[in-house]
């Protein structure tokens, strides 16, 4: 069993950065592929990026390539998303996941193993 405990949300005005956290309880962090999503009012859940185990290897939609990074610390058994010129669309609920599959596919499939309960970013134009 895994619980993810996401923190770092709140509110930003356009252009500004936050950096989200993810912390995980439970063993075998590093079994774990990891990634965010996230879901705006009104809208469906939409995948914000996904890191592989080591942390080698990261991806990203196109709409998030370049403004956003995901990191993670093994040792911490934490995952980072840092947002960076950011915008009022960027404004959502973002849940951290964690999941047996592959990295490289997170973004294809809906069904995570684990979801954090999520934090909200709120972007002020």
């Amino acid at each position: 069993q895994v619980q993810l405990v996401e923190s770092g949300g709140g509110l930003v005005q356009a252009g500004g950065s936050l950096r989200l956290s993810c912390a995980a309880s439970g063993r075998a962090f590093s079994s774990y592929a990891m990634g965010w999503f996230r879901q705006a009012p009104g809208k469906e859940r939409e995948f914000v990026a996904a890191i592989s185990r080591l942390g080698s290897k990261t991806y990203y939609p196109d709409s998030m390539k370049g403004r956003f990074t995901i990191s993670r610390d093994n040792a911490k058994n934490t995952v980072y998303l840092q947002m960076n010129s950011l915008k009022p669309e960027d404004t959502a609920v973002y849940y951290c996941v964690a999941d047996t599959g592959t990295a490289q596919t997170m973004g294809q499939r809906s069904a995570m193993d684990y979801w954090g309960k999520g934090t909200l970013v709120t972007v002020s134009s």
